[in-house]
């Protein structure tokens, strides 16, 4: 009887709550109720209680709590009268301001009004939409759709109300405190603000559903908008207001960096605006990806409900999937000739691991899209596995795949055609790449007829090596614009092979679709993203990491880095030597494709230095101009190597004429620092590795670290100095006469640029040492004297550090000295393995918004950090990678590139700007300069044909040339025009770059996209599954791992 017991208490409770009408039917209806329980089983509970469900209409299950219920719980009802709080006015300016202090004031005013205008559009959407709505007999909306569509904006109202009544005292003071950054964190870090916006930002895409289809449905709401709409001075619609929460953080950034810029450094509110970035931008990302999420989910959503296939509906609707890009891309059809036959906007979906293509269904809708954006609804043309999709580009047929297996068929064709890719059939361009062909196969035969013709003993008018030369320029000329043609076709068209049904033999089908992209920027997204999207579904990255302090079921957001590759770092017979050293050396090239420029690594070479601890040292270079290193050299030099430092390119004034660009202080240089006390130095010039200058270090004390900063190279030495080797105004470096500055009795550990002035690590202690005068000044990193700082790295305005002992990292503030945070990296319900105590950090990397920790296990943790130049300090849960080394992670190092948007244009050589103003600076240093601007001179890679030419119009017959037209125009000329030398590359192997002079006539301002990948080196390899159990691969061999962040667009 413990079922009537149960449902007896339910009775009992709806009894006292007036919900039984009568006496009569609450008989018999417990009636129904004891049958069922008499009829029930050992599962007769649940049966009782599903019978009296469908039976009793009085017993009702207990309803949720509804989300949209309006819970003031935390909350405090703020009424802002203007008279008891007018709002902030910034009052008249006092004389005797610095221009700074101008421009400080200006800020703070644009901040006042812009924080007025935005509560004055909040209170406007609750007092002209939402009371009205509420009010309006009859009713136009029902009161839960109202809530609904308002949700939290009374909580947001409430908080920007408390920040105004603050920021009105904060002004009032300003001309004597100028101090705002400390009420930006005391307002903006609190866990109500997050809650309330995060509540906000991720129902806007609901509220949004339902505006839009009570406009569809109830045309009295849509007049109403409409009126409310007219009725406005500025015109502006209930989107147009409730988009604006969404907006207001971004905007408060933008306001505070300006601030920050013109906050000179000692002020008082210098370091309060740096931490409130920090929190601006940490509660920005946590909204962005709430938002992303939600946003992500609303689309798949939307295309699991125009799915007609089962499986695939399922698949979509098992929260499994995750949406990496989509976009509305124009599907073009073309014909044998090239002619577009059809094109058509498509929605193309790119999931986790699926590639789906909807066509977009418009229908005749009501006038409503200036009033509420109007989301389409789509139809599911073809889904494919990622894995069998490939991107072909025009050119490039035919790689990767065996073209004489497959048959082509144009979308939507009922016939198939047996045509290969090698045909001149093709979808875009027709014969571009065939032609190209043809014309360097003419250029061939015409050296070949030159060559010929130069052994002639007589003379003749028509074949002399004049004409032979004309043919060549104009060849040439012509295999310039073949290539134009072909890089402007691959720039925004995105070829797509994908698997079709086989034929009738059995042979597979495939098919091939052409996408136009928006502009080169979405092309080059798409070919990345699936690119990476197929790099996640290696076993490797299956999964590749785990959230800290998670239950193990938190996925990995899908911008985390992916393990591109592993490798040996060593030949077999070199597993004896030690890395202890590596850096990267960048180089571009506009010849690379933009599919294979979208996948590779960052262009340039990863320089390893190692060694043994008696003998020869050995540096190791490895090519990353494809999508995974390869060896390319390795040279040996007097000891072991213990440190490199890369010398950025130096830049002449445009006013330098005098100054040859051929000197060597002119390319850029690697230093290296020896255990015997050499400092040796490389030209970077690709592969070259011309050998520059060797010298010694005084005392022929082991050079420990290097660093660069203007001009200067500081090299810290073991026995606690540090020599400073300065360069002339020519170039010429002073090897012979360098600065010494003592810092410690012990070893300088590590060397860290920090704006103008090295900061020396020695024991416990920092020495700050200005680049300018070498004055220095030290402070106490950690208070136990046997405790060394081990590593620094700098970010934003704070710089992190580890030490000898213990598993803790510091983060100081670079102006204050300031210590700041103190973060434990080992977790707290730890993965490593038990009995490993004592974990210490080996290395430390900020890149890309993450704070990268080595550790002396072998095991990798990424930490959130901010990407601007507020305080960098730890900002949420971290992750630890899945792969691991099996020994100490011995570097860490950035691997940075760019892909230079205007390199893809089109447009000859004739249309670009006849002058190039270099815009980098000489002072940038070092790796972390490279990292954090990466503004290296780019120089075009290839070798010149420069040719001289002469007079031959005096010579009969037509003139070859690279246009029609030009021969004509040019019959009755003295001389030919001259025409540009083109640059081309000669060298299949992209290994292999060969360096030319930059042409003065390059595009000044270019756009760029961030390649990034990490490289880390240590013994071994190990695996780990969820639960944190190690698979060892390779235990003693040292081991090259490369992670590869998705492109920065």
């Amino acid at each position: 009887m413990l079922e009537i017991r149960v449902e007896s208490v339910v009775l009992e409770k709806h009894s006292r709550s007036g919900s039984i009408r009568g006496a009569g039917e609450s008989t018999f209806r417990m009636q129904q109720l004891m049958k069922a329980a008499r009829n029930g089983t050992k599962d007769g509970l649940e049966k009782t209680k599903n019978a009296v469900m469908r039976k009793v209409s009085f017993l009702q299950k207990r309803e949720p709590q509804d989300q949209y219920e309006e819970d003031d719980a935390g909350y405090l009802d703020v009424q802002v009268s203007d008279s008891k709080h007018p709002p902030p006015e910034l009052g008249p300016m006092p004389a005797g301001l610095t221009p700074q202090q101008i421009v400080r004031r200006h800020i703070l005013s644009s901040i006042v009004q812009s924080e007025r205008s935005y509560v004055e559009s909040l209170k406007r959407i609750l007092q002209e939409y939402k009371k009205p709505l509420l009010e309006a007999e009859p009713k136009l909306l029902s009161a839960r759709k109202l809530r609904v569509v308002f949700y939290r904006l009374k909580e947001v109202l409430q908080c920007h109300s408390m920040f105004q009544i603050a920021l009105s005292s904060r002004v009032a003071e300003w001309d004597t405190s100028e101090k705002i950054g400390d009420l930006f964190v005391a307002s903006f870090s609190k866990s109500m603000v997050l809650d309330v916006y995060s509540d906000y930002v991720n129902n806007f895409t609901n509220a949004m559903a339902l505006i839009k289809k009570a406009c569809l449905t109830k045309p009295a709401f849509l007049e109403f908008l409409k009126r409310k709409q007219a009725s406005n001075s500025d015109r502006i619609t209930l989107y147009g207001l409730m988009v604006k929460p969404i907006q207001r953080f971004p905007q408060f950034i933008l306001l505070l960096q300006d601030m920050l810029k013109n906050t000179p450094k000692g002020h008082a509110d210098r370091l309060s605006l740096q931490l409130a970035l920090t929190e601006l931008e940490t509660l920005a990302e946590k909204l962005n990806e709430q938002k992303r999420v939600v946003d992500q989910m609303a689309e798949i959503q939307q295309l699991a409900k125009s799915v007609g296939d089962r499986t695939l509906n399922k698949l979509l609707s098992s929260g499994q999937r995750q949406l990496v890009l989509c976009e509305t891309l124009t599907e073009t059809v073309y014909g044998e000739k090239g002619q577009i036959l059809k094109s058509k906007e498509r929605r193309v979906f790119l999931l986790n691991d699926l590639l789906i293509c909807a066509n977009i269904n418009v229908k005749s809708q009501p006038d409503i899209g200036s009033l509420v954006p109007v989301g389409p609804k789509y139809t599911v043309k073809w889904s494919t596995p990622l894995l069998q999709v490939q991107v072909v580009e025009v050119g490039l047929e035919g790689k990767g795949y065996n073209k004489d297996t497959i048959i082509f068929q144009h979308p939507g064709s009922k016939k198939t055609s047996s045509t290969s890719l090698s045909s001149k059939i093709y979808m875009g361009p027709p014969r571009l790449y065939q032609e190209l062909q043809e014309l360097q196969q003419d250029l061939t035969v015409v050296n070949q007829i030159s060559q010929l013709i130069s052994t002639l003993h007589g003379t003749y008018q028509n074949l002399n090596l004049i004409v032979a030369q004309d043919w060549t320029r104009a060849l040439q000329r012509l295999i310039r614009i073949k290539e134009d043609e072909i890089q402007s076709a691959n720039k925004c068209r995105l070829r797509l092979l994908l698997p079709g049904k086989p034929d009738k033999s059995g042979r597979p089908v495939s098919f091939m679709v052409v996408f136009n992209t928006p502009n080169p920027r979405s092309k080059i997204s798409w070919v990345n993203r699936l690119h990476m999207a197929k790099v996640a579904l290696t076993k490797d990255n299956q999964p590749g990491w785990l959230c800290i302090e998670d239950d193990g079921k938190t996925k990995a957001p899908f911008w985390c880095p992916l393990l591109a590759c592993r490798m040996p770092m060593y030949s077999s017979k070199c597993q004896d030597l030690k890395p202890a050293a590596a850096l990267h050396t960048p180089v571009q090239s506009s010849l690379l494709g933009i599919s294979i420029a979208s996948t590779c690594l960052a262009q340039g070479y990863l320089w390893i230095g190692s060694g043994r601890e008696q003998g020869l040292g050995q540096v190791d270079l490895f090519s990353l101009n494809r999508s995974a290193p390869k060896h390319v050299k390795s040279f040996q030099v007097s000891s072991w190597v213990l440190c490199m430092e890369y010398i950025p390119l130096t830049v002449r004034e445009e006013d330098d004429v005098d100054c040859p660009m051929d000197k060597p202080g002119d390319s850029p240089i690697i230093v290296m620092g020896l255990q015997d006390g050499s400092i040796v130095g490389y030209a970077s010039v690709d592969m070259a590795t011309q050998h520059l200058f060797i010298f010694k270090s005084p005392r022929e004390v082991p050079v420990v670290c290097l660093k660069h900063l203007l001009n200067v190279l500081f090299a810290g030495l073991q026995d606690g100095t540090v020599t400073i080797y300065t360069r002339t105004n020519d170039g010429k470096w002073e090897w012979d006469t360098p600065h010494l500055v003592k810092v410690g009795s012990a070893s300088v550990e590590t060397l860290l640029a920090v704006d103008e002035t090295v900061w020396a690590s020695c024991r416990n202690k920092v020495t700050l040492i200005n680049v300018l005068c070498f004055a220095t000044r030290c402070f106490e990193a950690h208070p136990d004297d046997e405790v060394r700082v081990t590593q620094m790295m700098k970010a934003g305005g704070g710089v992190w550090m580890a030490f000898s002992a213990g598993s803790s990292i510091r983060l100081f503030h670079t102006e204050t000295l300031e210590h700041l945070q103190e973060i434990n990296v080992v977790p707290r319900s730890t993965f490593f393995t038990p009995g490993q105590k004592n974990i210490l950090v080996t290395c430390l990397l900020v890149c890309q918004g993450m704070l990268w920790v080595g550790t002396n296990q072998g095991i990798l943790i990424a930490l959130p950090v901010p990407k601007l130049e507020g305080i960098p300090k730890v900002t949420g849960k971290g992750m630890i990678s899945l792969n691991a080394h099996c020994g100490p992670v011995e570097f860490l190092i950035p691997t940075i590139g760019s892909l230079d948007l205007d390199l893809l244009k089109s447009e000859s050589t004739e249309e670009m700007p006849e002058y190039q103003e270099l815009n980098s600076k000489e002072d940038s240093s070092s790796q972390e300069s490279l990292q954090d601007q990466h503004n290296h001179l780019d120089k075009k890679q290839g070798i010149s044909l420069c040719y001289n030419l002469r007079s031959t119009s005096h010579l009969p017959g037509q003139l070859l040339s690279a246009h029609s037209g030009e021969a004509q125009a040019n019959e009755n000329s003295l001389e030919h025009s001259v025409e540009d030398g083109s640059i081309y590359e000669i060298v299949d192997d992209p290994d292999v770059w060969v360096r030319s002079r930059s042409s003065a006539r390059e595009v000044v301002k270019k756009e760029k996209v961030s390649s990034v990948a990490i490289a880390s080196g240590g013994r071994g390899y190990q695996n780990f599954s969820r639960d944190f159990k190690p698979t060892v691969h390779n235990r003693n061999e040292n081991t090259l791992l490369i992670w590869q962040i998705p492109l920065s667009l």
